[in-house]
């Protein structure tokens, strides 16, 4: 099977035909032509200076309460690295970001998954457990076409959950790299917009709205965590990529990030919807919400079909898939996550057929 030839719904990036090169190589000239000793420079361990600041304004808080990363990977890595001791219990959603469970894994923390409904995480369950006597560190919660069940958290319970945080003494982590990437209904508001009492740290990122080369990341939160975290990164690094955030810097102010924004909206809108009406066509025996936003779409199927037989089956076939099972600490053996940001239109219902023809055969 060659490359032109498999059809990969794995991978959670945009095609390239919707990254905005000409765009990125005009701003990595104006970033050079206007700040080429703060390019060229170590920096500090905040990030680069003037990107900061554009983040704290986009986000209504002090500059202090930013800090720039390589990526929001790192970004979580160093919250859980500064919040997470080994046998600390941490609330995580059901399913999650596979990393996220690998590094919180990593870390030694004692993990509780609360399960998902298509209105976000399920506050009553996690109400149960926090009555149960259960004490979090954290709860990290994807608010925002979550990766990978697609689902938005609801208004009413963003609100739940600030409250719960604030009751039991835990903080709520808001990774929000797809909030920008809505192509149905109305934004909500950021837990971190919501806050007043200091319980949210926030995380966002630009590879989503920009691209995932950039490696830029953040993280919003009280300034006195951004200050501690700050100095152990520079520890780490000394300082985080200078060009690549000062080109995201020159991509923003010029209002590039919008257009951006615009154009992967009106591609992954589509690409939602196709896919969403050829599983209809093709799977009418598969379960799935239809997502808002974002870049992903989780499937759960009938009982007699297990993903650990269906996913290479379906590579046999030229179109590759992640299990659930990847994305949950037990379970998901009927679930895949169907990532539909790289496959143009055209390419998304042949690659729904072959899953389906993988189905029959894994049933059969």
């Amino acid at each position: 099977m060659t490359a032109e030839q498999l059809i990969s719904f794995a991978r959670g990036a945009p095609s390239l035909d919707i990254v905005d090169v000409e765009g990125l190589k005009a701003a990595a000239v104006r970033a050079f032509d206007a700040d080429p000793a703060g390019v060229t420079a170590y920096g500090t361990s905040v990030g680069y200076v003037p990107l900061r600041k554009w983040i704290a304004e986009k986000h209504g808080v002090e500059t202090n309460q930013v800090l720039v990363t390589n990526g929001s990977l790192q970004a979580d890595a160093f919250l859980f690295d500064h919040l997470v001791r080994p046998g600390d219990a941490v609330v995580v959603e059901r399913p999650t970001y596979d990393r996220t469970l690998l590094n919180l894994q990593r870390m030694g923390g004692e993990l509780h998954g609360i399960s998902v409904q298509p209105d976000g995480l399920d506050t009553a369950e996690l109400r149960k457990l926090l009555e149960s006597g259960v004490r979090p560190r954290l709860a990290h919660v994807i608010p925002n076409y979550q990766n990978p069940a697609g689902m938005t958290l609801s208004l009413e319970k963003r609100r739940e959950l600030l409250d719960l945080a604030a009751e039991y003494e835990f903080t709520i982590f808001e990774d929000d790299p797809y909030a920008d990437i809505r192509f149905r209904g109305e934004a909500l508001p950021s837990m971190l917009s919501l806050d007043t009492r200091n319980v949210v740290v926030h995380a966002s990122s630009f590879t989503k709205t920009v691209c995932p080369g950039v490696r830029v990341g953040y993280l919003v939160g009280p300034a006195d965590l951004i200050a501690d975290i700050a100095k152990n990164a520079t520890s780490l690094y000394i300082s985080p990529g200078m060009v690549s955030q000062a080109i995201v810097h020159q991509f923003c102010v010029s209002g590039d990030i919008d257009r951006s924004i615009e154009t992967v909206r009106a591609a992954l809108g589509e690409r939602a919807r196709v896919l969403a009406e050829s599983l209809r066509r093709h799977l009418p025996q598969a379960r799935f919400v239809e997502p808002d936003g974002g870049y992903f779409l989780w499937v759960e199927f009938p009982e007699d079909v297990l993903v650990d037989r269906l996913a290479p089956a379906a590579a046999e076939r030229g179109v590759a898939v992640v299990k659930g099972s990847d994305f949950v600490l037990d379970g998901g053996r009927h679930a895949l996550r169907l990532a539909f940001s790289a496959v143009t239109a055209d390419r998304i219902d042949e690659g729904v057929r072959r899953l389906a023809d993988a189905v029959e055969a894994v049933r059969s």
